[in-house]
C-alpha cells in the first residue's frame, strides 16, 4: 500500500481574538425542547440558547441578558416560545484573571414576525 499524505493547509486559520463581531440569529427553540419533560423545558431553553451561542460564536464564557432570560421564562416553565431571536456579541474581557480573552454576551431582539429572518452581522459603531 502507499502511504497517506496529509493535506497541508494553504491558508493561516482566522483568529478569534480579532473578530469582535455582533450578528443576529434566529434559534429555534421548539426541536430544541421537543421531547423534554414539561418541568425542564425553561431550564433546558436556555442552556441550549448558551450552547447555541458557544457553537456560533467560539467562546465558551457566554452571559446571557436578563431580558432574554425573561423572555425565554414569561410564558412558565412548560411553555417556551418557539423560535426566539438573539443577538450575540463576541467581546474582549477586560477583567485581569479571565480565563479567556472573549466573551459572548447575548440579548433579545423583539421582532414581530420570523418570516424570511436570516443571520445578519450588525455594525455597532
Amino acid at each position: 500500500m502507499a502511504p497517506t499524505q496529509k493535506k497541508k493547509t494553504g491558508g493561516k486559520t482566522r483568529s478569534a481574538l480579532q473578530d469582535v463581531v455582533t450578528r443576529e440569529y434566529t434559534v429555534h427553540l421548539h426541536k430544541l425542547v421537543h421531547g423534554r419533560s414539561f418541568k425542564k423545558r425553561a431550564p433546558w431553553a436556555v442552556k441550549s440558547v448558551v450552547a447555541f451561542a458557544q457553537k456560533a460564536m467560539g467562546t465558551s464564557d457566554v452571559r446571557l441578558d436578563p431580558k432574554l432570560n425573561e423572555e425565554i421564562w414569561k410564558r412558565g416553565i412548560k411553555t417556551v416560545p418557539h423560535r426566539i431571536r438573539v443577538k450575540l456579541e463576541r467581546k474582549r474581557n477586560d477583567e485581569e484573571n479571565a480565563k479567556e480573552k472573549l466573551y459572548t454576551y447575548a440579548t433579545y431582539v423583539p421582532v414581530a414576525s420570523f418570516k424570511g429572518l436570516e443571520t445578519t452581522v450588525v455594525d455597532v459603531e
